[in-house]
């Protein structure tokens, strides 16, 4: 995700409005006000007219802090142009130990959902003097729509302020040269199974727009990208290949839900321009690397990106249930909440899907979460091997691993639960689930994102031996076939080990129908009369 950084006013270098088009922020200056509030901002938590802390004109707007995040929100911003460049500014004072604040924006489609990352800040530090937030964007594909807002929340205590004045968000539709270098430094590091990326930005006569990052499975990046034909974003790499846009200025991308022990090769192509003007720097040699990836797994991977996703959801008591909420980091996030007019008796259960552990070692759990309002004491993080995925989790037996992670003090900012070895715990059938309580005198909010479980694949499963089973058509569409020396059977699993195809198979040559998989990586474990194990490895296109 992009994150973007506060510069201060002194010796900022000013862009003609005239030159690149009008500001699409109406009343950025926050001059006009009705009735208390700031005309065309629809988003006015805690906000007050200032006539005397201004940065120019006659009024700025001051944003007091209070026990939970308050909102300052314009009307949704239209007009936005996919690939296009805008530049979004404005300045804030924050000279108050109590209060901090932040940007926290997005791009929108014609239905209001978000497209492509937050636009957030890190949280700003106190100064004496007017600041200054000022950065370029590309707008995201489907984007045709902007929301802008800014948040303020407490530091020591509530009750501090900030102030903003002069919002703008500008199109520019000047048409650039082409850029005069590439960027330096470029690097990759694997991590499990990402790949991140890191460079140093292009200096030169002409700075570029943004860059087109190109990955390619495998030693060497075979395409190039060419003048007026803009790249699109592109992280599907079942046809070996992705690609992503970043604007100038941000240093640094990751690639994640990779193969395991696989070599990806990126380049990195400076451009100027959006559209049919685009005029990427393909002269000389692009910067390229590469890196491989471990023999780490994701078992479980949810974001809550929109809804719960691979969680379901059981209430034993009450009314209230986990559902979806739009907060977190991406947004998106699993919420329970007992209060409804006041604290009421619930317990439910938000609970993973079945997951086949058995093959892998170094099986790490960790989460995001925040909690506002009453107390921990009533939440819970269990584990499972005899749940049988439906009914009342409280027949299984459970085993709390609750202490093993941080939980948060208070109020609405998400923080890292730390991460938790499950591996003593891993079986053919395992089971993890968060346990929300409350009665008529404790009632918290809590929330959870970015659920994860990794797993290093066992020797049963290694690399160096997964070609005891040759499979072929590989890779395959419809159906997968295998000789066998003896009868037995056979299992499909996902790379996070999840069971999906299990079917007999006799000596001499096995067909099994694939047609139902989706592209993807995935492990078939055959098991003979004599009870030994063969692994193979095959990918569907």
């Amino acid at each position: 995700m992009k994150k973007t950084y506060f510069f201060t006013l002194i010796f900022a270098v000013f862009i003609s409005v005239s030159m690149i088009g009008q500001n699409m922020v109406m009343n950025g200056d926050l001059e006009s006000w009705t009735a208390g509030a700031p005309d065309s901002w629809s988003s006015v938590e805690n906000i007050t007219q200032e006539a005397t802390i201004v940065y120019t004109g006659d009024y700025s707007a001051r944003h007091q802090s209070a026990s939970g995040t308050q909102d300052f929100g314009h009307e949704t911003i239209t007009g936005i142009v996919a690939g296009g460049t805008y530049i979004l500014s404005y300045y804030f004072m924050d000279n108050d130990p109590n209060a901090k604040t932040r940007i926290w924006s997005k791009w929108q489609d014609a239905g209001g959902s978000q497209v492509g990352d937050v636009i957030e800040s890190d949280y700003s530090s106190d100064s004496p003097d007017w600041q200054e937030y000022n950065e370029t964007f590309i707008a995201p594909v489907g984007a045709v729509q902007f929301y802008l807002e800014v948040r303020v929340y407490k530091e020591a205590t509530e009750g501090g302020y900030v102030y903003y004045d002069e919002f703008s968000l500008i199109h520019d539709q000047n048409v650039y040269p082409e850029p005069t270098n590439y960027p330096t430094a470029f690097a990759a590091a694997a991590n499990g199974l990402s790949v991140e990326l890191t460079w140093v930005d292009a200096v030169g006569t002409q700075l570029p727009t943004g860059y087109i990052i190109l990955g390619e499975e495998g030693t060497s990046v075979t395409d190039v990208p060419v003048d007026g034909v803009p790249v699109e974003n592109d992280i599907d790499w079942s046809d070996g290949k992705a690609s992503m846009n970043v604007a100038y200025g941000q240093l640094s991308y990751i690639f994640s839900a990779l193969a395991t022990s696989s070599t990806y090769t990126f380049a990195i192509y400076p451009y100027t321009n959006t559209g049919s003007e685009i005029d990427y720097k393909t002269d000389g040699t692009a910067p390229s690397t590469s890196s491989t990836t471990s023999n780490v797994s994701q078992l479980l991977g949810e974001t809550f990106d929109s809804d719960l996703g691979v969680f379901t959801h059981y209430s034993v008591t009450g009314t209230q249930e986990w559902e979806w909420a739009s907060y977190g980091n991406p947004p998106g996030c699993a919420k329970m909440s007992g209060f409804a007019g006041g604290a009421v008796e619930n317990q439910d259960w938000l609970i993973s899907p079945m997951m086949n552990m058995v093959n892998y070692t170094n099986i790490t759990f960790s989460f995001d979460h925040a909690r506002n309002y009453a107390s921990n004491d009533n939440l819970f993080v269990m584990i499972s091997n005899d749940y049988d995925g439906t009914s009342d989790p409280n027949d299984a037996e459970w085993i709390d691993i609750t202490s093993g992670f941080t939980f948060p003090d208070g109020g609405w900012d998400f923080i890292e639960a730390g991460t938790v070895d499950i591996t003593s715990y891993g079986d053919e059938e395992t089971f993890v689930a968060f346990v929300y309580n409350s009665d008529n005198a404790d009632a918290a909010t809590w929330e959870i994102d970015n659920a994860e479980i990794f797993g290093v694949i066992g020797t049963g499963i290694a690399d160096n031996l997964i070609s005891e089973i040759t499979v072929y058509p590989n890779p395959a569409t419809n159906i997968i076939n295998l000789n066998s020396d003896i009868s037995g059977s056979a299992t499909v699993y996902s790379i996070s080990g999840q069971i999906l195809i299990n079917t007999d198979i006799e000596k001499g040559l096995n067909t099994i129908g694939v047609e139902n998989l989706p592209t993807g990586i995935y492990i078939i474990e055959t098991v003979n009369i004599d009870g030994v194990k063969s692994i193979g490895k095959f990918s569907i296109k």
